[in-house]
């Protein structure tokens, strides 16, 4: 944990991760050194290949039909002549193609074993940890520190987990299928009303009462 003006680009250059490991990151850490390092000391990774990067086929290989998503399977080298200084071994791109996103990504990896869907799906859950962190930023408004030290930073980011953690119980536990962002605006309006949290999570939108049955007085009328 450092300051809070302290850049995240900075720290993973200097963390240390056990051997065997597998690191999942964005393009945005794509350094062909910093990658080389992780290689050299036995440490896998998959990321995206940057859309400008020279690279030339060493290998194809057939991928399986069933598997819609994966459209290719490649072994490359970087051919750029600073990226090839930096980065001279092996590497393989697969190309995945997301239907939610409708987008074709291309995942970079120093595993040569590895299934594609398995690299694919390792990139798909770094993707779940990038939305619960979005969601953190959107629904607990955490998008600056209230103070940058290295004790403020833990005590807010600490305070949101836990609240997150509590947030993502109700909705779960709760019966009626509720969106994060909603059901956070409905815990906010109601703060400092008396209601039994269960049963309004479970059943939030009250049915209007029914009509009341004629009354004999209003004939007299």
């Amino acid at each position: 944990m450092t300051k809070g003006r302290q850049h995240e680009s900075k720290v993973t250059s200097v963390t240390l991760f056990p051997v065997g490991s597998v690191v999942v990151m964005d393009r945005a850490y794509v350094k062909y050194d910093y990658l080389n390092n992780l290689d050299s000391n036995g440490i896998y990774f998959v990321t995206r290949l940057k859309r400008n990067a020279d690279i030339e086929m060493v290998e194809s290989f057939l991928t399986n039909k069933k598997q819609d998503h994966i459209l290719s399977d490649e072994d490359i080298r970087l051919s750029g002549f600073y990226p090839s200084q930096k980065y001279p071994g092996t590497l393989r791109v697969v190309e995945v193609y997301d239907e939610k996103t409708d987008q074709h990504l291309f995942l970079l990896t120093n595993n040569l074993s590895w299934t594609a869907d398995t690299i694919s799906q390792l990139y798909r859950a770094r993707w779940d940890i990038e939305v619960f962190f979005k969601q953190i930023k959107r629904v607990l408004r955490v998008k600056t520190f209230i103070g940058t030290s290295a004790n403020a930073v833990l005590i807010q980011v600490w305070s949101a987990m836990i609240s997150i953690l509590m947030l993502k119980y109700l909705q779960n536990k709760a019966i009626h299928k509720w969106h994060l962002s909603n059901l956070v605006a409905m815990l906010r309006t109601h703060l400092f009303s008396k209601i039994e949290v269960w049963k309004w999570l479970d059943h939030p939108f009250l049915k209007s009462n029914p009509s009341p049955e004629d009354m004999p007085l209003l004939k007299l009328f």
